[in-house]
């Protein structure tokens, strides 16, 4: 009998992949950078509409794709006990190291380079493949290529056991994020680039989430426990409600003139962020699972086609959102216009997409 899906997780998928390729999109205007259109926009935000957006949606960029993460490692054992370990590894070279290849060797110096000609600037496509920082860009895939080490690794290692998470663990796991981001940043700096694009500076919370995901494992995804659950909604809506006032308090303003010291070294501003890390992400993945366990339960063929969509909206999302913010240029519009209408059109473009190649997919099983 084949395994039976978890809507409430589905459902949660589909909106993260939605908040990352909309979080890209507003990243390609924004002065504080973060996305690759930045290096070429035509216009950015005004920095008190930056800052507003910071403020709304910053914070949950220190801890969204933690719960990524998160997410594979709840499935991660399973899939390792139930397909053995050959045929668990040949998968994920299949379908996740496969994407990032292409991507970084093909797709993404192509589309940077035809964002580079849009903007005027007259560099050739092997000028935009050899000369990106970091080399072997591969765009949002870095996510999977990441992913492929960690599943690798877990393939070889021993089974993580199985048990009951609890506060301690909670606990436990925010401090240890929180010390090894602190610790790891000494060294490579946020948002600081290494061959393959490996965000080596986000491993500690990407590889505790996947940690603390095998650990609670499937049981975790059917139902987190209430007390966890209110005391982590609790944690994160205080978290994000105090950080723009602390921001405030210490005129932390312009992000983009600001941003330095917190990237890491041993600065007081590094050692805040790491901590601030560390709640959200443990936090704020926990509390997010269990926030759609309890309200986003719906199943339909709408919420398993997207479901089904979501994987391939992922991985086709840089290449549209360069296009759309190329073909936008020409038009005299404010940032504040041009980054929703891109970041609307990518995600339906995106999921349009997925849903086409999956649904084809889908009857070519059948038939067969």
């Amino acid at each position: 009998m084949g395994r039976v899906r978890l809507s409430a997780v589905d459902n949660l998928k589909v909106i993260l992949v939605a908040w990352v390729i909309g979080g890209h999109a507003l990243l390609g205007y924004a002065a504080v950078g973060g996305w690759p259109y930045d290096e070429v926009n035509e216009v950015t935000f005004h920095p008190g509409v930056e800052t507003v957006l910071a403020a709304l949606i910053g914070p949950s960029g220190l801890f969204f794709m933690g719960t990524f993460y998160f997410m594979a490692g709840i499935f991660t054992p399973g899939s390792i006990e139930r397909k053995g370990r050959q045929r668990f590894i040949a998968d994920r070279l299949v379908r996740l190291g496969t994407p990032w290849v292409v991507s970084a060797v093909v797709v993404w110096p192509t589309f940077v380079w035809i964002a580079y000609n849009g903007a005027g600037q007259d560099v050739s496509w092997w000028h935009a493949f050899t000369h990106r920082d970091p080399f072997l860009d591969s765009g949002s895939l870095w996510f999977v290529g990441v992913l492929l080490v960690f599943s690798i690794a877990a393939a070889f290692l021993p089974p993580v056991r199985e048990r009951a998470i609890t506060t301690r663990t909670v606990v436990g796991m925010t401090m240890l994020v929180a010390g090894t981001t602190f610790l790891t940043r000494l060294v490579f700096p946020a948002r600081s680039g290494q061959v393959g694009d490996l965000h080596l500076w986000w491993w500690p919370q990407c590889l505790g989430m996947f940690l603390l995901g095998a650990i609670g494992g499937r049981k975790l995804a059917e139902r987190v426990p209430d007390e966890i659950y209110r005391t982590c909604r609790n944690v994160v809506v205080a978290t994000i409600a105090a950080l723009p006032v602390a921001a405030a308090l210490f005129g932390v303003l312009d992000l983009a003139k600001s941003a330095e010291p917190f990237l890491g070294g041993w600065r007081w501003q590094a050692l805040a962020l790491a901590l601030t890390e560390g709640v959200l992400v443990v936090a704020g993945s926990l509390w997010l699972i269990g926030l759609a366990q309890r309200r986003l339960t719906g199943h339909g063929p709408l919420a398993e086609g997207l479901a089904r969509s979501a994987y391939v909206a992922f991985i086709v999302q840089g290449p549209i959102l360069l296009s759309l913010a190329t073909a936008m240029r020409p038009l005299d519009l404010p940032a504040e216009v041009k980054a929703p209408v891109v970041g609307g059109g990518a995600i339906a473009l995106a999921f349009a997409i997925g849903w086409v190649v999956t649904s084809r997919r889908g009857a070519s099983a059948r038939s067969s």
